[in-house]
């Protein structure tokens, strides 16, 4: 049985995710702070994790910096649940170790999805060989990924968005397709989910690298290594 930790700080909207997620099976404990998310987590490890952004004491985010740190928990699944829904706010979660972020208001239903969908792309093996494009050197059979050979540090969600769009070369992946296999959920979120996950992508891979994610206005993207 997969274990959850959910740290939300109001009471509500904690017993609200746990009842739903041991709905669907799963094993939930559920914290008010952050310190005793990181406490519970280190004596016995979660398969993923939810975090408030805004808690009393250590924020979602620090506490999220914080997991990132280590190596045993680099690849542990994480979704972020904050009431800031600006742009530059989603980005700053990104970048700091979210795989997936809800602002709330926030559907149930729509959680455990992308709960669901996080899980069962991190037990997925890919059947892909060793792929190099740029600067770039991606190990599927380890999930590593190499800039000049230097080690990179991708978020879940951006190292399955480029393996899909590498696995499907040359093809037009329509943003639905992308949400559909990489969220795990309709279009029906918010609207610049994978156009913020695109733009960190192609930050992080760097300059000299982003000319082989093209954008097909109004479609999607494809990736293309000539």
């Amino acid at each position: 049985m997969k274990r959850i930790y959910v740290v939300e700080d109001e009471e509500n909207i904690r017993e609200l995710i746990k009842v739903a997620l041991q709905g669907f099976g799963y094993l939930v404990e559920a914290f008010e702070t952050a310190e005793e998310g990181l406490c519970a987590m280190r004596k016995i490890k979660p398969s993923l994790m939810v975090f408030d952004w805004m808690l009393p004491g250590m924020s979602g985010v620090d506490a999220i910096r914080e997991i990132r740190k280590s190596t045993a928990f680099k690849r542990m699944p994480i979704l972020l649940l904050t009431a800031k829904d600006k742009e530059i706010d989603k980005v700053i979660g990104l970048d700091n170790g979210a795989d997936d972020y809800m602002t709330k208001p926030f559907g149930v239903l729509e959680l455990c999805a992308r709960i669901r969908s996080l899980l069962r792309r991190m037990e997925e093996e890919h059947i892909v060989e060793e792929k190099t494009f740029g600067t770039i050197r991606l190990c599927p059979s380890t999930r590593e990924i190499f800039k000049k050979e230097e080690k990179m540090e991708l978020t879940f969600k951006e190292y399955e968005l480029l393996l899909y769009l590498i696995e499907h070369e040359t093809k037009v992946v329509t943003r639905e397709e992308l949400l559909t296999q990489i969220w795990g959920y309709g279009y029906t979120g918010e609207s610049r989910t994978l156009d913020i996950h695109i733009r960190t992508l192609r930050q992080k891979i760097g300059e000299e690298n982003q000319m082989f994610i093209k954008t097909v206005r109004g479609v999607g993207y494809r990736f293309v290594n000539e």
